[in-house]
């Protein structure tokens, strides 16, 4: 996190927080990438920031976080995708090229990309 120096760097901080939190709690959509070193290695900055842009050109409002390395360094880049009222879905060996096809897939038509799934984590 960077140095607050000044009151207006705190309202900005804050403002970030709040936007970040209703975008959560609105959509219900959170999109992990992981990034330990074994995931950065493997091409998940490329991954997040193809995520990121994908989003943004769709005008998709997902909160979008990182994680460390889960022990699953072969899979890496890994990314989960998680949706209010859905199972968790992690998908495995994730690369910018495939980035539009997830969030076109996943995001947008609700349906999984089944070759990518390496796992799923429901909520009971």
């Amino acid at each position: 996190m960077p140095k607050l120096k000044s009151l207006e760097d705190l309202k900005r901080l804050r403002e970030e927080a709040q936007k970040d939190l209703k975008v959560r709690l609105k959509t219900g959509t959170t999109i992990t990438v992981g990034m330990g070193t074994c995931g950065i290695a493997a091409g998940a900055r490329e991954t997040m920031q193809a995520i990121l842009e994908e989003l943004r050109k769709r005008g998709i409002d997902a909160h979008v976080t990182t994680t460390g390395c889960i022990g699953m360094c072969s899979k890496e880049p890994l990314v989960d995708i998680e949706q209010a009222g859905y199972p968790r879905v992690t998908y495995a060996n994730v690369h910018p090229d495939m980035v539009p096809r997830l969030i076109e897939e996943h995001l947008i038509k609700g349906n999984l990309v089944e070759e990518w799934v390496f796992g799923r984590v429901t909520r009971d």
